[in-house]
């Protein structure tokens, strides 16, 4: 395998990037969950380009055109690559949006930068803790959880080549995320908005407001009636009216 590679265009995707001549959008860095990529934020990308938003969706490495290069396992380390990636836009403050193990890359992110605001979707606050291992457990029993959560395709984990593929970035991710202990008071500075599914079985309600002690900025939670954990892959219209609404009443 590569060693690590850097540079927006090897970390960053961007779907629909406006046109030659086009005003500017504002830019929202999406951070895929454990084991995801890029590509899932193609939908969200979709729907927010019109509202003058432009998703700058992040490929971690080990996955998709990223296959050629080792996983990452430490959340910290993840995060200042992604800022460092990031720096074209800088001047443009563009805003953060984490789904699960992405929500805490964001949050990490954000201790280095200072986005327009936090999107912490499906990820208990950094503060709360529960004892998981999901790293550890053999592959038959990892690809089980995932399918419980409905991250991976049942067919595509069928696959033995696909397996091959996608187990490794997977394990790293969770190791990444199971390992992460933040520091007891970490904070960001900007405004941290929460959103959660009722039904999600990895963080409750309470969990989720805890990230209220995370910022010393403005906080907002939204539970989603009837969403699961990824309550976004069918509910993606509804999220992106929550995204522009709430940059829209950001200043500039």
């Amino acid at each position: 395998m590569t060693g690590l590679m850097t540079g927006s265009d090897v970390w960053i995707r961007r779907f629909h990037p406006p046109a030659e001549g086009e005003p500017e959008r504002t830019p929202l860095v999406c951070f895929p969950h454990a084991g995801g990529s890029a590509a899932y934020f193609h939908g969200l990308s979709r729907l927010l380009s019109p509202a003058g938003i432009e998703v700058l969706a992040v490929q971690y490495p080990g996955r998709q055109d990223r296959r050629g290069e080792a996983p990452m396992e430490d959340v910290r380390e993840i995060a200042a690559a992604v800022v460092e990636a990031i720096s074209p836009w800088a001047g443009r403050r563009p805003a953060y949006f984490g789904h699960s193990m992405g929500a805490v890359v964001a949050f990490e992110a954000a201790r280095l930068t200072e986005p327009r605001v936090l999107f912490a979707s499906g990820r208990r606050a950094p503060s709360t803790h529960r004892t998981e291992a999901f790293h550890l457990l053999d592959d038959d029993a990892l690809i089980a959880e995932t399918e419980r959560l409905s991250g991976v395709s049942s067919e595509l984990l069928a696959d033995p080549e696909m397996r091959e593929l996608v187990l490794p970035p997977l394990r790293a991710d969770y190791r990444a995320i199971e390992t992460y202990r933040p520091e007891p008071d970490a904070v960001v500075r900007v405004p941290v908005e929460v959103i959660v599914g009722d039904r999600d079985p990895r963080v409750s309600e309470d969990e989720a407001r805890a990230w209220q002690a995370h910022t010393t900025g403005e906080f907002g939670c939204t539970v989603v009636p009837g969403g699961g954990h990824f309550y976004l892959a069918d509910r993606t219209d509804e999220l992106a009216g929550l995204i522009s609404r709430r940059l829209a009443g950001l200043p500039r």
